[in-house]
């Protein structure tokens, strides 16, 4: 019997937990990684040593695959369309995954298409900023290299023109958005077969801190049904538009005035989807893998009433195994989730999850297991 080969490009906690949830199904996993040590690295198998952005190296590494897919949105879309002449399915393909990759080509896309997005276009220089922060409300406005950003980086949110000189140091054209007056961040996830199924999460709440993503609640709470329905028709609708194949997360402002507005896309599990692990029928991991063999997709129901993703960030305290004991004598139900890094301050090394009927018991949960597992909490 031959089960099918996916090779994953990047070896981060994204790939380590899709990887996990191919091993019911038989799936073999390939994977190409920066380090040995790099989290999935260290739980599959079949591991490659090479640089993505290196295309004789990514050809090397596809054969024997039957289809690439990825944990971030980095490698060259040159590189993918390589792939592609060479005849090997790459799922995302580089025709969808451009719109992740570049925050220019993704919000002239979603205008082309109709999709409500913050006012934005792209700046050449601190005056073009003060220019298109004079055809608004005016400063503050947030800047984004069109390249390369993640978990805050790469976004500024300026004053003045005279604040904007750091975005062109990068040497990238720069993207300027109006900064928008929202009540919370949404998600909406969604996952899309070659075929064209598709699923849809329930809309979730995400809340940032410092630019990362804290606390998800699934779904959100006090969410008009209506709006809820939207934003799930939105995702599908962008799925399907740009033809994504895969895992995608629309990344979503709820205005003051009672509108949804597109903030970012990603094409890959992402961290609003981890509830899902736990909360839901199938997870967005596994649904990923489905989608990107083809297979019909898994149910995206929840299995509880409120499920809480809280994510586990590095402190000052790196022992957190010796914490298990509490967490897990306090709240039998705990879910907990450790990607296999070294802890450092502020770095994403976990998360976990907790379900139940009560928000405040369900979110109190989560906090304190996080906390306990950081040092903030020692009680």
């Amino acid at each position: 019997m031959t089960f099918p080969v996916v090779g994953m490009v990047g070896g981060g906690q994204l790939a380590r937990m899709t990887h996990e949830s191919g091993i019911p199904l038989g799936i073999r996993f390939k994977l190409l990684s920066d380090t040995p040590q790099d989290s999935a690295a260290q739980v599959v198998s079949d591991v490659v040593i090479g640089d993505y952005r290196d295309l004789d190296t990514l050809r090397e590494f596809a054969r024997g695959c039957d289809v690439i897919t990825f944990d971030h949105e980095h490698v060259p879309t040159e590189h993918l369309r390589a792939l592609e002449a060479d005849g090997i399915p790459v799922r995302p393909g580089p025709d969808a995954l451009v719109h992740a990759q570049d925050k220019g080509v993704m919000r002239a896309r979603l205008d082309a298409i109709g999709v409500p997005c913050p006012r934005h276009r792209i700046v050449t220089d601190p005056g073009d900023v003060a220019a298109f922060a004079a055809e608004g409300d005016g400063f503050p406005v947030v800047l984004k290299t069109v390249r390369g950003g993640y978990d805050g980086k790469g976004v500024w949110v300026v004053d003045s023109a005279e604040e904007a000189a750091d975005p062109f140091r990068a040497g990238v054209p720069v993207l300027a958005e109006e900064k928008v007056d929202y009540i919370r961040e949404l998600a909406a996830n969604v996952v899309r077969s070659p075929h064209g199924q598709a699923v849809a999460y329930p809309v979730v709440e995400s809340q940032q801190v410092n630019g990362v993503c804290d606390t998800v609640i699934a779904p959100a709470p006090d969410l008009d049904e209506a709006l809820a329905l939207r934003a799930e028709e939105m995702a599908l609708r962008i799925a399907k538009e740009l033809d994504v194949v895969g895992h995608l997360a629309v990344e979503l402002f709820q205005t003051r005035d009672g509108r949804i507005l597109v903030n970012e896309l990603a094409m890959r599990p992402h961290n609003s989807g981890h509830w899902t692990q736990d909360g839901a029928i199938t997870s967005q991991f596994a649904n990923h893998v489905r989608a990107v063999l083809d297979l019909p997709l898994g149910d995206p129901r929840p299995r509880a009433k409120w499920t809480v993703m809280v994510n586990v960030l590095g402190g000052d305290y790196p022992d957190m195994y010796s914490a298990y004991l509490h967490c897990m004598a306090r709240d039998p139900q705990l879910k907990i989730h450790m990607y296999g890094k070294d802890v450092k301050p502020g770095r994403k090394v976990g998360h976990v999850n907790t379900y139940g009927d009560d928000l405040d018991d369900v979110l109190e949960r989560a906090r304190h297991a996080a906390g306990y597992l950081r040092g903030t909490i020692t009680e």
